[in-house]
């Protein structure tokens, strides 16, 4: 172990998956070949890949970044990249969680998650790529047209195609509705496209022949806003029915960005029908694009929550064997003692209080997201339509927090992280400031985290009438509930009751202002109750994971540590939930006057 090696937590992922989510049991049935063993293969197989294949090209990629051939109108990505596409991609990692039926090892998406978040945690830039090219053939499965549909989807699963997704525009930005690229019927199902889209993550690089991206567009007479767009299928290259591939098609990269981090994905500009004619294949039907690209843009969002996740534990892996290793003063409690031996810095309280958030952080959210997918793969397989209809439902409900709050986390554990390398951690030599610069678009892109607080609270809350949320309430008291049979909890237990009434104070009260028709005030206070949610969500996981850890009857560290990490959630971070009651309940919407920004 060392500062700069990258690891993972394998006995806290096998924990999440095993003695807490039980999804050996509860997910055997669905998937035969998946158990504890085989999962514990897949999981080590996945760690050594993310050592030797990841972790080296993370810093030199870094460094040298993506380049752009004005020659060719592409990309090429940085030394190694595509050597390791080509490892990942012979080994079966593209395909962990793809149905048998292209091709893939149909195991459960939890497990893919686990395995992403090491990927993640060694090469955020590279883990880019394959996510995108995943949720493209999720997306096809549900919207593709019978001719091509198998072929497609099983060459972005083996990674012998790449896949993306092709909303932004330079005048619209997060307002997709205001896209103003343009796509003309030629065809039964062939259109032309033309018009320019920005900020498109994996736009084009050397890792695949082809690459298949997800085109939004309006047709002519199509309504404004988002309800007038349609999705086109375009790609790189055009091909015929047995995959061969024929002339280059009309989209082509006209910049790359050069942007703060993640320098080895390629964040591109995208020229539709400039130079030759581009050509789409329509999906599902005219004006039906935004309701296909959310299939999409809700994996996507999961897949930016893993990311917080990923950056917050290589962050914490790399500070707390870093504060093991560095020596410097002395133990607070012989301060002044001439003599006094110096000590490694995880000796010094105020390294523990960081090192101890960023552990709490980890652990919950790992749990948070793990359960999620979990859910995930229940919902996939499961005949029971109740069941499906409420997991559907708790899905809903918990990606915007997934995809916001575990961001938001991530980018603050990766600061607490450079900070317990004090000036060390400031300098290229160690890996923590790029997590720091890497991390930081995830609560950017996949739609902004206050858009996502706005979907939450306009939208998600709003649902059945609350019954979404009082749904989770419901399932909170019962872990509530649970964990009070133990009296070494009951006070942690009744302080996370206690946050929960609050929030749901919260939510009654946001709801009352929105009643009244103060639109803007409500919205004023979506981000905070985001957080507020989130940080009662993780308290929820802190409580159920220490529950299990006593339940268990080990004393061993480890289960110890799972105890007082509900301790310090409750006394140290769950406290955040009071004071964004506050917030939200102050009626203050001082920044709202009209005087302020002129």
């Amino acid at each position: 172990m060392s500062a700069t090696l990258f690891t993972a937590d394998l006995k806290d992922i096998r924990f999440v998956l095993f003695e807490q989510l039980e999804s050996e049991s509860t997910l055997g049935p669905f998937y035969e070949e998946y158990n504890e063993e085989s999962a514990a293969e897949f999981l080590e197989s996945a760690h050594e890949m993310a050592q030797s294949v990841l972790h080296p090209i993370n810093g030199p990629g870094d460094h040298q970044g993506c380049r752009y051939d004005s020659n060719e109108k592409s990309v090429i990505t940085p030394n190694g990249y595509k050597e390791a596409w080509n490892t990942l991609a012979e080994n079966g990692f593209f395909q962990i969680s793809a149905p048998v039926e292209y091709e893939g090892l149909g195991m459960p998406h939890v497990l893919d998650m686990a395995i992403g978040e090491m990927f993640t945690g060694a090469c955020m830039a590279f883990a880019l790529y394959p996510g995108l090219s995943r949720s493209a053939a999720s997306l096809l499965r549900e919207y593709g047209d019978a001719h091509n549909k198998d072929l497609i989807i099983s060459k972005l699963y083996s990674g012998e195609w790449a896949g993306t997704m092709c909303l932004t525009e330079a005048g619209a930005g997060s307002d997709v509705g205001a896209n103003a690229a343009k796509a003309v019927k030629v065809s039964e199902d062939t259109y032309e496209l033309t018009g320019e889209k920005i900020f498109i993550s994996s736009g084009d690089h050397d890792l695949t022949e082809n690459i298949i991206h997800l085109v939004l567009a309006r047709t002519p007479g199509a309504e404004d806003g988002t309800k007038g767009l349609s999705i086109f299928l375009v790609p790189k290259f055009i091909f015929d029915a047995d995959g061969n591939l024929g002339e280059r098609n009309g989209i082509f990269v006209s910049g790359i960005e050069e942007k703060m981090g993640i320098h080895g994905s390629a964040t591109c500009t995208l020229a539709l029908g400039a130079d030759r004619k581009c050509v789409g294949y329509l999906l599902g039907n005219e004006q039906q694009g935004i309701e296909i690209m959310f299939h999409m843009m809700n994996e996507a969002r999961l897949e930016v929550g893993v990311q917080g996740l990923s950056g917050a534990s290589a962050a914490y892996q790399y500070a707390k064997h870093y504060a093991k290793e560095r020596i410097q003063g002395t133990d607070i409690r012989k301060f002044g003692q001439k003599d006094a031996p110096k000590v490694a810095i995880n000796k010094h309280p105020d390294v523990r209080r960081m090192l101890m958030n960023q552990k709490v952080l980890v652990e919950t959210m790992r749990s948070f997201i793990y359960t999620v997918a979990h859910q995930i793969d229940t919902y996939l397989h499961t005949d029971d339509p109740t069941l499906k209809r409420n997991l559907k439902g708790q899905i809903d409900l918990m990606t915007p927090i997934v995809k916001s709050y575990c961001s938001d986390r991530g980018f603050e554990s990766a600061v607490l992280g450079l900070q317990t390398f004090g000036g060390y951690g400031y300098c290229s030599e160690y890996p923590v400031e790029q997590l720091v610069r890497d991390s930081k678009i995830a609560s950017i892109y996949e739609g902004t985290n206050g858009i996502q607080a706005m979907d939450l609270l306009g939208r998600k809350m709003r649902k059945a009438n609350g019954a979404l949320f009082m749904t989770w309430m419901q399932e909170v008291q019962k872990e509530v509930s649970a964990a009070k049979a133990h009296d070494s909890i009951t006070a942690e237990a009744d302080a996370v009751n206690k946050a929960l009434q609050f929030l749901g104070q919260s939510a009654m009260h946001l709801g009352g202002v929105a009643q009244g028709g103060n639109i803007a005030g409500s919205m004023l206070q979506a981000m905070p109750f985001l957080d507020q949610f989130g940080n009662v969500v993780l308290a929820n996981h802190a409580l159920r994971q220490a529950r299990i850890a006593i339940e268990k009857g080990d004393d061993s560290n480890f289960y110890k540590g799972k105890v007082l990490n509900l301790k310090f959630y409750v006394n140290n971070i769950l406290p955040q939930s009071v004071a964004l009651g506050k917030q939200i309940t102050s009626k203050d919407e001082s920044c709202l006057d009209e005087a302020l920004f002129q």
